[in-house]
């Protein structure tokens, strides 16, 4: 059996595979209201990866099936999850470093899915190109099975050299160098075209077609000598690699000779056999000397030998011939039956998908580019309905309606009021609002810390990076400072919306104090306010006066706006589509997602209707604003004539009015005040755990570069170890996102933090580049839920412009009319002010 060559395979080092992608896939990946478990898949996976990257060292067949199935997991995974955005710092080890007996020395580690799958799609070729060796050439299936395995090494080796830069976006360990690889799959296909060649000569095929054969293996022989024999890739390879290609090269150019000279035996040219004969027979000995194997092709030397004695002898007695100059035969033609087999969708047989139910990527962002129209939607249409009724109170408390009515009727304290003093004891009145308020700060703090400490760990790394650079002259990696750019970015926009939510807090808090003495009195109750308000003068006009009976009539029409828009608002919010579903059949059918057209349609036929009914809603108040204000005008006329309520008394009732709407919105603004800063929180520990994952990574880093920094200069090694830093432990999650010390949001219900239903607003991950080794970090989007001061005097929220340079935070609450578009801040209206 011919000897043949079989690539070398990865060294792999074990690495914690769950915690990481537990972490990613719950916070990016789930969502607070169908929170998935895929802790079973994800100990399975890492099962899989142990059993692949250390079974193969067996080098048996059933080891191809192992690491087979675990390459098909990963393209599954990077699917679905991108790559760059898996922080686990794997570590895989040169193939041809030899390193000591303690092991080899070269290595390289990346924090990325994709290095991952190219070391372990290295060692798939590995292990093919050795299983492939072992085969036995006397056998069908032996030789059937090493051509299809040498064609899919040289395929794959062919596929990494072309895209190994893009994968890992720094200089590789050698055994992944693009010449090296090349090299590699180059003897592969040259081997597996000997594969047809040996299967032609062991099924007697007619000598044209082996001739041919042998020309093409000659000269794919002859194209990886070449690759080899390149002077920076030569320490890489075994000390017997180039003389075997070498002595294969001159075999298969001898074999090419003697089977066409039995073609020109058969065409009873003797002249010709005998020339080539002679060549064969001088190539196939060089062929055994080249390799130092005298084996080598030993039979078919002997053959030819003989043919050559035995076409001598019937020339010298039979034909006479003139021998021919072997340099002017004609060359044989070649036929290339080896091809570089492309990668295949799946390796394994029987592959099951551990993660079938998490969306792919590309419908992953189709839904979160979903959920930012859906949300643009809900909160614009909210926002009309919400300002629309404050003006509508505003009004109202202007004209001291309904107060104004009752009081004509009764005399009395107005009942209106009275209820309206009910509604704030009952809400724990001006104690539990002071209550509320006096939490903003330490809520605030909190996520000040959070963020210093992230702010602490970036500027940690930086200082050692610097130091370290500076120490050693020949530092080769990526700097710190252009690695973290995107992280920084963003640490100063959370800076700039804790900044913004301040300046909330300090409109909340004056709003608060120019309604504070209506709000305590409205708390102390009815009797209270009988004794602090002045009593009437009057009785007022007839209760059963024309303006006086229409304007109790448009009160209840009032009543029943308010009502409705109540379950408009209602319906917006709750209002549902299965996307996922929506979004899955479109890439099966078309194999793309157009989101924008599919998230259109499906907005317009849920949002539709309920749009219109908010647009008829506002058009109903015009008309009926304008009909009270009418009727109000002819009520104040029939009163003024029978003589009304003093203007002490008048003013107020109208201040006891506003503050209970001032009540109400404050405690509405603060209840969500305080889910955003809780919701924050999440966001900010997720922030700061992918900063201390990235700063883990460049310290794994840091150690192996000097390790191999002091392996290359043993006479530093006291230097190194004093300026290298203690190994790291893994990181571990900030005891900000545990349950005792953070509340969660009032939606979650359970003692964990559920990551926020995922995201509107910040910057999308998927379309992050990944130029670096590091990902560009791109943080999550804020809660849905957040700006509680929508309108407040003086502090517009930061919205997302074309090119993302800021996050949106979604309106949700009523706020102030807008001084430039009227009276509604719409989505059309994004450059609006409040007034």
């Amino acid at each position: 059996m011919a000897d043949f060559i079989a690539a070398p395979l990865k060294k792999p080092t074990e690495v914690d595979i769950v915690k990481p992608l537990k972490n990613l896939i719950s916070a990016s990946y789930s969502t607070a209201d169908k929170p998935e478990d895929y802790s079973d898949a994800i100990n399975e996976l890492s099962k899989i990866r142990s059993n692949a990257v250390w079974r193969v060292f067996e080098k048996y067949e059933s080891s191809l099936e192992v690491i087979y199935g675990y390459y098909d997991q990963l393209s599954a995974l990077e699917a679905k999850i991108p790559a760059h955005e898996v922080q686990i710092p794997f570590k895989w080890k040169d193939a041809f470093d030899k390193g000591t007996i303690f092991g080899g020395r070269i290595s390289l580690t990346v924090s990325s899915l994709s290095y991952e799958k190219v070391c372990v799609l290295f060692n798939i070729a590995a292990l093919q190109s050795a299983v492939a060796s072992s085969q036995s050439l006397v056998s069908d299936e032996g030789l059937k099975l090493a051509a299809k395995l040498f064609q899919q090494s040289a395929g794959i080796f062919n596929y990494l050299k072309a895209h190994i830069m893009l994968a890992i976006q720094q200089d590789p360990t050698p055994d992944l160098n693009p010449d090296t690889l090349a090299a590699l799959s180059a003897v592969m296909l040259a081997q597996a075209q000997e594969m047809f060649a040996q299967k032609a000569i062991h099924d007697s095929m007619k000598p044209a077609v082996i001739a041919k054969l042998c020309a093409q293996c000659e000269e794919l022989y002859s194209e990886a000598l070449k690759a080899l024999q390149k002077e920076q890739l030569k320490p890489l390879w075994e000390r017997e690699w180039i003389p075997l290609v070498a002595g294969k090269q001159a075999a298969f150019h001898g074999l090419t000779e003697y089977f066409q000279g039995l073609v020109a035996h058969e065409n009873k040219a003797i002249g010709e056999e005998i020339s080539r004969l002679e060549k064969a027979v001088e190539l196939l000995k060089s062929a055994q000397q080249r390799s130092g194997n005298a084996s080598l092709f030993e039979e078919l030397c002997n053959k030819a030998t003989r043919a050559l004695n035995d076409a001598k002898k019937d020339n010298d007695f039979i034909y006479h011939e003139r021998i021919p100059d072997y340099k002017n035969l004609p060359a044989v033609s070649k036929a290339p039956i080896a091809k570089a087999l492309p990668l295949p969708p799946r390796f394994s047989q029987n592959f099951k998908d551990l993660f079938e139910n998490l969306v792919p990527v590309t419908v992953h962002q189709a839904m979160a580019a979903y959920e930012v129209r859906k949300s643009e939607i809900i909160n614009g249409e909210v926002s009309k309905l919400r300002d629309a009724t404050n003006m509508l109170n505003s009004i109202l408390a202007s004209l001291n309606l309904p107060a104004a009515l009752e009081e004509s009727q009764s005399g009395g304290l107005p009942q209106s009021l009275v209820e309206k003093s009910n509604a704030v004891v009952g809400a724990g009145g001006i104690n539990a609002l002071d209550n509320q308020i006096k939490e903003l700060p330490e809520l605030l703090q909190r996520n000040r810390d959070i963020l210093d400490e992230a702010e602490r760990l970036l500027k940690q790394e930086q200082e050692q990076d610097d130091q370290l650079r500076e120490r050693f002259k020949t530092w080769s990696r990526t700097p710190s400072v252009k690695l973290t750019e995107a992280f920084r970015a963003n640490l100063a926009k959370y800076r700039e919306i804790i900044n913004n939510a301040v300046q909330a807090d300090l409109v909340v808090r004056k709003k608060f104090e120019s309604h504070e003495a209506g709000i305590r009195l409205l708390s102390e109750g009815a009797s209270a306010m009988e004794s602090a308000v002045p009593s009437a003068s009057s009785t007022g006009v007839n209760s059963s006066g024309a303006a006086f009976c229409r304007l109790k009539q448009l009160m209840e029409d009032v009543e029943a706006i308010k009502a409705e828009r109540t379950v408009v608002e209602s319906e917006l919010k709750s209002a549902t589509i299965d996307m996922k579903s929506t979004f899955l059949s479109a890439l099966a059918q078309d194999g793309a997602i157009n989101e924008t057209a599919i998230s259109m349609e499906s907005l317009g036929r849920a949002f539709g209707p309920l749009q219109q009914q908010v647009k008829d809603s506002l058009q109903r108040q015009e008309r009926l604003v304008a009909e009270v204000q009418t009727q109000h005008s002819q009520f104040i006329s029939e009163r003024s004539a029978s003589g009304g309520a003093s203007a002490q008394r008048e003013q107020m009732l109208m201040n006891l009015a506003a503050a209970h709407d001032a009540y109400m919105e404050l405690q509405s603004n603060l209840r969500e005040g305080a889910k955003f800063y809780n919701d924050l929180t999440q966001l900010l520990v997720a922030f700061q755990n992918k900063i201390s994952d990235f700063c883990f990574a460049r310290k794994t880093e840091v150690n192996e570069l000097l390790e191999n920094i002091a392996n290359e200069k043993p006479a530093e090694d006291s230097e190194i170890k004093k300026t290298a830093p203690p190994r790291p432990p893994p990181p571990t999650t900030s005891p900000a996102s545990t349950p005792s010390s953070q509340p969660g949001p009032s939606s979650a219900g359970t003692g964990t933090l559920p990551y926020p239903a995922y995201p509107v607003g910040m910057p999308l991950p998927y379309g992050a580049s990944n130029t670096m080794p590091y990902p560009s970090y791109v943080p999550p989007p804020m809660p849905q839920s957040y700006n509680p001061y929508a309108g407040a005097p003086g502090v517009p929220y930061p919205q997302q412009g074309e090119n993302n340079e800021a996050p949106v935070l979604p309106t949700d609450n009523p706020g102030q009319p807008c001084s430039k578009h009227g009276g509604d801040r719409t989505p059309a209206a994004p450059d609006c002010t409040v007034s």
